[in-house]
C-alpha cells in the first residue's frame, strides 16, 4: 500500500510529459492601469556630527587629570583634561635664568663700551677696541632676543599642559586614562572627540556611480536605522562630492544629507538604509515590471508588428491574444519605476491587459501546475 502514492506520482509525470498531453498555457494578465509613482534611489550611509573636532595635546606627559567623560557636555574654554606640568615649569624656570643672565651680560657690555669710549680720544684704548665692545654688545642683545623667544616657548609648553575644550559640544569619544602617557612627537595624541552639536547631523551616503546622475542638492531623504525599524526618518541632501570612491572596481560617490535631529535619537555611527525621492509622477499610466520581466514559454506563438529593435527606455511585452494561446509582442516607452510598477510613456494603451506569467506550458519534463502530489 505504501507504494501506491510513488506509482500514482509516475503516472501523473508521465501523461504530463508525453507528447501531445501536455497542458496549454494559462495566462495572469493585468490592465495598463493609472496612477502615482515616485521613484528613489537607494544608498547606505553612516550618521555623524556636522562638526566634530579632536582634542589632542600639544606637548608630551602622563595625563594627571580628565574632567570630562563620554557624553560630557562642555564649553569652549573649559578644563577638560591636564598633563603633568612639573616638567614644563622647570624648563620654564631654566628659561627665565638664561634671559636674566643673558640681559646682566648685555648690561655689562654697555659698561665696558661707556668706558672704551672715554679712553679712546686720549689713546689710552686703540679705535679697535672699541669695535670689539660694540660686536660684543650687539651680540649680547642678540642673545637676550633668543633667550626670550626659548621662554616664551617654555611658557606656551606649559600652559599646553591645560587642555581646554576648543569648541561647545558634547564628548561623544574618549581615548585616554588617568595615568597614561601620551606622545607628541610626529603626530598630536587624541584625547577627545567633541561633537559640536548632535541636534543636527548628517549622514555620509555611497550613491553608486550608475545613480548619481538622478540626484540633486535640495532632494528629499527618508532613511531608516536599525536602532529604530518601525521609524522612518526624514533629511535633505545637500551635497554631492565630486571626488570618486573606488573599492574592489565598483565606484560610488558620497553624498552629504542633513538630518535634524532634536529628540537626539539618532547617534554618530549608526549605519542608514537611505532613499531619496528623484522623481514623481501623478495620474501616469503604468505597468508592473513583472510584465516586463515576463518572456514567452519556449514554443509559444509570438506575434509582432514591425520592426521590433528597441531603442534607448523601450522594453518588450505580451498582450494574449484572443485565442487565449498566442501573444503579441508590443513594445513599451518606460519612464520612471518605483521598484514595482513602472511609467509608460508610449507605445500601449491605457487599459491593454498584459502578460505577467505564464503556468501549465505543457513543456517536456515540466510538471503539471501545482507540482507533485504529496506523498
Amino acid at each position: 500500500m505504501k507504494s501506491y502514492p510513488v506509482i500514482l506520482f509516475t503516472a501523473v509525470l508521465l501523461t504530463a510529459c508525453k507528447p501531445g498531453g501536455g497542458h496549454s498555457p494559462r495566462y495572469e494578465t493585468v490592465s495598463i492601469s493609472r496612477g502615482s509613482l515616485t521613484s528613489y534611489v537607494t544608498a547606505t550611509g553612516t550618521l555623524s556630527a556636522v562638526v566634530s573636532v579632536d582634542v589632542g595635546s600639544q606637548v608630551s606627559g602622563r595625563i594627571v587629570t580628565l574632567n570630562a567623560d563620554y557624553n560630557s557636555p562642555v564649553k569652549k574654554g573649559e578644563l577638560v583634561a591636564e598633563i603633568d606640568p612639573s616638567v614644563y615649569q622647570a624648563k620654564v624656570k631654566e628659561a627665565e635664568g638664561d634671559l636674566a643672565s643673558a640681559e646682566a651680560n648685555v648690561v655689562l657690555k654697555e659698561k665696558q663700551l661707556a668706558r672704551t669710549k672715554m679712553l679712546v680720544p686720549i689713546k689710552a684704548a686703540a679705535e679697535i677696541d672699541l669695535e670689539q665692545v660694540v660686536a660684543e654688545l650687539a651680540q649680547a642683545k642678540a642673545t637676550v632676543t633668543m633667550k626670550e623667544a626659548v621662554l616664551d616657548r617654555a611658557r606656551a609648553d606649559l600652559s599646553f599642559c591645560k587642555i581646554l575644550a576648543p569648541v561647545d559640544g558634547i564628548v561623544i569619544s574618549r581615548k585616554v586614562d588617568i595615568g597614561q602617557t601620551v606622545t607628541a612627537a610626529m603626530t598630536t595624541p587624541v584625547l577627545y572627540t567633541i561633537a559640536q552639536d548632535i541636534r543636527e547631523m548628517q549622514i555620509v551616503a555611497s550613491v553608486s556611480e550608475a545613480d548619481i546622475g538622478q540626484v540633486k542638492p535640495g532632494q528629499s531623504v527618508d532613511f531608516k536605522v536599525d536602532a529604530y525599524p518601525d521609524e522612518a526618518f526624514h533629511g535633505t541632501l545637500t551635497q554631492i562630492r565630486k571626488a570618486p570612491v573606488t573599492k574592489e572596481n565598483v565606484v560610488t560617490y558620497e553624498t552629504i544629507i542633513t538630518v535634524n535631529n532634536e529628540e537626539q535619537k539618532l547617534l554618530p555611527g549608526m549605519t542608514a538604509e537611505v532613499s531619496v525621492l528623484v522623481a514623481e509622477r501623478a495620474d501616469v499610466a503604468k505597468i508592473p515590471n513583472s510584465a516586463l520581466r515576463f518572456s514567452p514559454p519556449e514554443g509559444t506563438p509570438v506575434n509582432s508588428s514591425g520592426d521590433m529593435k528597441l531603442e534607448r527606455r523601450q522594453q518588450l511585452v505580451y498582450v494574449a491574444g484572443d485565442d487565449g494561446k498566442s501573444l503579441q509582442a508590443a513594445i513599451v516607452t518606460t519612464g520612471i519605476t518605483d521598484g514595482t510598477d513602472t511609467e509608460v510613456l508610449g507605445g500601449i494603451d491605457h487599459g491593454t491587459k498584459v502578460v505577467i506569467s505564464a503556468t501549465g506550458t505543457g513543456r517536456k519534463g515540466m510538471m503539471p501546475e501545482g507540482g507533485p502530489p504529496p506523498t
